[in-house]
Order: C-alpha cells, then structure tokens, then sequence
C-alpha cells in the first residue's frame, strides 16, 4: 500500500442502515494528479455486466463533481466537470467510467484520461446476499482538466459527491446519498469546497498576556465528548446493519472511561471504524482578545494490535453543530465543517504509566474562528488508515479524578491586541 495513504485527507457523509449507504471520502494530489477515494459501506452490490454510460448511475456508482472556479455559480461552465465510476467485476475498469463537462447550461459527454477503479468486499456481486461494502477510486490527471500541474495553496475548487446505490434486480429506487447535503448536482454554488493545503492562520499582533487550560472539571468547565462507532470491540453485540449505526457508546461499555479512533482500507471491517468528538467551551477566555495559539492534548494508553500496530495519521476537524454526548451515535453525528490538520501517534512499545503518553493537535485556526463567533470550539477526530489493527485508544473526559491529568485538554494563548 502507498505510504502516503494514510495522509489523505478525511470527511465522511450517509448512514448505515440496510438500504441507505455510509462513504469515507479519502483526497490527496500529487505533482500530477488529483486522487479522490471513496469507501462505501453497502448492503447489497449491484453492477451493470454490459454498462453503456447513460446507465451506469442506476447501479452502484460515484459521481464526482468538480468547479475549478469555486463553489460557485448556478449552472455547470466549462470549468465544471462530472466523473461517474462505476462498481464492476470486468478486467475492463473503463467500460465502467464517464466524464462530462458543463456547457452553461447543463453537461456534455467528454473524452479525457481518467481512470475510475472499484473493488469491493462481500460474497458475490449481483446476488441477494448480504455483502460489507465497495470502493472506487478516482485519478485525475490536471492535464484533463487544462491545467499543467496543481493549483497553489489556498486555492479553492468546488466540489461534490454523489452515491448511487442498487440493491436488486429489478432496480427498486433509493434516494442517492450526496455531499454536501444540500448539494444539486446542477448547481456549483451548492457544492462543497476543495482547499489545496492545510488552512493557515496568522496570529494577529498582540502582546502574550495569559493561558487557559481547558479540561473536563477543571475549574468547573464541562467538556462533552464521545466516540461513535464499533468501539475496540468492532462493534460486537450488534446487528452491524440495523443497530450498529444507531448504537451509543454505552451500549459497550457504560462506564467506560476511554475512547477508540480507527479506520483502515478493508471495507469488509467497517464495524470497527470508530471516530471520536469533542466540545470545548471558550467562556473562561477573556473577551476582546487575540488568540494566539491554541493545542489539544489526548493521552495514548492503548492500541490494537500490540507493539506491532501501525502509526497512525489522526486527523482533526472542526464541527458545526452541536450535539448531545449521551445520543451520539454514528448515523446522526455532526458531518465534518472542514479537515484542518493531523498528527502522527505511534503504537505504545513503552508504556510509561499514567497518565499515558501524550499527543498533541494544533488547533489554533479552529479555536480563534469559534472564539471570534462566540462559540464553543467542536472537533471531531478521525483517521485514513490503510492498515489493519489501526485503533488508537486514549484517555476521555470520563476517566477518574485520579487520572484527570488525561482527561482531553484545550490550552489556548491569548494576548492584547
């Protein structure tokens, strides 16, 4: 697998339920290309065995919808582009795939290189049975799209997805699952956006004047958190497609004091991606001040797999809704607003004693954009692994007064303006 796999960056949209689909969507670019991964959780794999492109998206496909001028517009331009992948068993990966382009006013067949790649994890495609999910991966070259490499950093390109779904013979309708979710695919103003590079944010002048350390009862603060998802136990106890999307954290253990963050590439062990979310309030800061920098803190104090486990690229995004600890479960849980970093955390070899081994996030842009609206700071932690045996299990904000240094931290610099 390539090493840089567990780089792309994250988001994620839909439900597991036996007919409405869940994706990952994985993103990178290289000096070249763009490439868009997305796993999909599905009950039921259904593909066309001779595709003519108008048909494709009444199987099990993906369409990815892109606007080099932004998220912007009413109608698809010729800087609006559409590319359908769809699931199939053929060594033929492109009888399978489709580009279009926008015209001004809706979309016209084009040829250009792409490649849209599907595998998929189950007992048999086309059948009644139950499977565990499919992936297609998605290669664009900047050349296909009239560009001689990719754009610079910051710039933003526009971008949407659409899951279509099959789970029979006959082709009884699903509603497609699409992101963002109030995405119509005719319309780039109601798409998603696509940043080349990390957000930046630049510390306004200001002279250092205090620091607050932010922690679940410390000075009386109240900080919510929760993981949703298969827990360290791939979600076990639960029927993984009518609970186990719709399952709290203590279904598995209630007075469970740690939380799980893991994903991996194999669709097939879905029930143990787990993802975790936290809110922190900023009413202890001052107002009218600069925020200067801002860090969360996890302690590691365990992981699957042994000393033998991979590293793991944890990323951290902000929220923008909030959200109720003891409902949270992994169907109803707040989509991601924007990816804004990561860290490497290492399996434990070592183990040091309590309170555990910590990590550390900067968080600053999203910490300065929550102070300036008045809201507290929502986060929501999740990785791209590719390996197996990923989970990364650390301290939460329920662990015992006599381990509260673990409990997660927010520590935020703040000076005068």
């Amino acid at each position: 697998m390539n090493n840089d796999f567990p780089r792309m960056a994250i988001f994620w949209f839909g439900k597991v339920t036996p007919t409405a689909n869940y994706a990952d969507v994985r993103v990178a670019y290289t000096s070249s290309e763009l490439v868009v991964y997305v796993a999909v959780i599905d009950r039921r794999l259904w593909f066309a065995s001779s595709p003519s492109p108008p048909t494709l998206t009444a199987w099990d496909a993906v369409t990815l919808l892109l606007h080099l001028d932004g998220n912007i517009g009413a109608v698809p331009t010729d800087s609006s582009y559409r590319f359908v992948g769809g699931l199939g068993n053929t060594a033929d990966p492109g009888r399978h795939q489709m580009a279009y382009r926008g015209t001004g006013s809706g979309w016209m067949p084009v040829s250009i290189p792409f490649t849209a790649v599907a595998g998929w994890r189950g007992e048999r495609l086309n059948d009644d049975g139950d499977d565990r999910g499919w992936a297609m991966s998605f290669r664009i070259p900047f050349a296909s799209l009239g560009r001689s490499g990719p754009p610079s950093e910051g710039t933003i390109w526009g971008l949407g997805l659409i899951v279509h779904d099959r789970d029979d013979a006959s082709g009884t309708p699903i509603p497609t699952t699409v992101w963002p979710e109030s995405l119509r695919p005719d319309v780039p103003a109601t798409w998603g956006r696509l940043r080349f590079g990390l957000p930046v944010y630049t510390p306004p002048p200001a002279r250092p004047r205090g620091t607050v350390l932010i922690r679940h009862r410390l000075n009386g603060a109240i900080v919510r958190d929760a993981s949703v998802g298969g827990y360290t136990v791939c979600g076990e106890g639960r029927d993984f497609w009518t609970q186990w999307g719709d399952t709290t954290e203590d279904f598995y253990n209630p007075e469970r004091s740690d939380l799980n963050i893991q994903n991996q590439v194999d669709i097939a062990d879905w029930p143990c991606f787990s993802k975790y979310y936290v809110t922190f309030p900023l009413d202890a800061l001052p107002p009218g001040k600069a925020i200067l920098s801002a860090t969360l803190t996890l302690h590691l104090i365990g992981n699957a797999g042994g000393a033998n486990a991979p590293r793991s690229w944890i990323q951290v995004l902000t929220v923008a809704q909030d959200w109720d600890d003891r409902s949270l479960t992994w169907n109803n849980a707040p989509l991601a607003a924007e990816n804004i970093g990561g860290t490497w955390v290492d399996p434990v070899t070592n183990w040091p004693g309590w309170p555990g081994i910590p990590y550390r996030w900067d968080v600053t842009y999203a910490a300065a954009q929550a102070y300036a609206t008045g809201q507290p700071l929502r986060l929501a932690l999740y990785s791209a692994d590719g390996d197996y045996h990923s989970g990364k299990y650390f301290a939460s904000s329920d662990t015992g007064d006599w381990n509260a240094a673990a409990r997660p931290t927010l520590t935020v610099v703040w000076g005068d303006p």
